[in-house]
């Protein structure tokens, strides 16, 4: 809400928060809002745009329910709990005509953007191997996480969703040819998914073309740190690599690698929290339709269905 209210294109009418103590620090970044009542006193409010920052579970509908009435939609990630709702969101985007985004927001890093322009312009070679870590030394604290029927799953769709959409994003979206996974609670193999929630998962993505992703996520891992966070691309004419910076959660550079020499890609600071809800923002103002792009939600869903053999 800060990074929109900074801009100056926008302006912020109403807030729908049920706890007091948020409300007011909402109301605080955007004094001319008001507080409604949910998101049908929201959308009453006659509104152009809507951003969800709800619960899992109820992030299809209320997306859907936005789009139905006419409003462009910023939705946290992930966008529904399984590949079928977030295609029922893309489709109900599609219909309406209107601007749906997802706050995949990783991609606006100035590292992952160096590295994707390096990859677009095939100056890594042939890519033949991505390795993706997001390890969280602490995990969630809202009890609705560890709920499969609220969440959706535990560190996949909260933290894999972030780097299955990374990868495939900067390598232009190549056809996933299979899948492979393992999903481990409390250092055991996940014996009730629909009961319980994996800390722990790594995943192996084959890609057309012959090249291999490596992913890897968990809750509460022991690290030695607050986080560990990374995307690497290895090619045949060099490397590149998004790592963060003393474990942090916000401190990400890159770099590009050439056997063992590495030169800097991007630098620190880098305030790249509210670039995509920005860019969302920018494109409402702009260009409000659907955009196909949206289309790609569905892929990256797609993929963590497959991670949890849903598929």
């Amino acid at each position: 809400m800060a990074a929109v209210a900074a801009t100056g294109r926008a302006d912020i009418v109403a807030v729908a928060e049920p706890d007091d103590a948020s409300a007011a620090e909402a109301l605080a970044l955007a004094p001319g809002a008001r507080r409604v009542d949910g998101l049908d006193a929201l959308l009453a409010a006659g509104v152009d745009g809507v951003v969800i920052a709800t619960p899992s579970a109820a992030h299809a509908a209320q997306s859907i329910a936005a789009l139905d009435a006419g409003c462009a939609v910023f939705c946290q990630k992930p966008l529904g709990r399984t590949a079928a709702e977030v295609a029922a969101v893309v489709a109900a985007a599609e219909r309406a005509d209107r601007l749906l985004s997802v706050d995949l927001s990783y991609r606006h890093t100035a590292g992952m953007r160096a590295i994707r322009d390096l990859l677009a312009q095939d100056a890594l070679g042939r890519v033949f191997g991505v390795d993706l870590l997001f390890h969280n030394a602490w995990g969630p604290d809202k009890p609705w996480f560890y709920d499969p029927a609220l969440s959706g799953g535990g560190c996949v769709i909260d933290l894999g969703v972030h780097l299955v959409d990374l990868a495939l994003w900067a390598l232009d979206w190549p056809e996933v040819t299979g899948v492979h996974s393992r999903l481990l609670a409390k250092g055991a193999p996940l014996a009730d998914p629909d009961a319980q929630v994996e800390d722990y998962a790594i995943a192996t993505l084959d890609l057309a073309g012959g090249a291999v992703v490596r992913l890897g996520c968990s809750w509460g891992l022991q690290a030695g740190r607050q986080a560990v966070i990374a995307a690497e691309f290895f090619g045949t004419e060099g490397g590149a690599s998004l790592r963060n910076v003393d474990g942090s959660f916000h401190d990400l550079i890159a770099a590009r690698h050439r056997h063992i020499h590495e030169e800097p890609l991007s630098s620190l600071p880098d305030d790249w929290g509210g670039r995509a809800i920005v860019d969302w923002l920018g494109t409402l103002c702009d260009a409000p339709r659907f955009d196909p792009q949206a289309r790609r939600l569905v892929d990256v869903a797609r993929v963590l269905d497959r991670i949890y053999g849903r598929a």
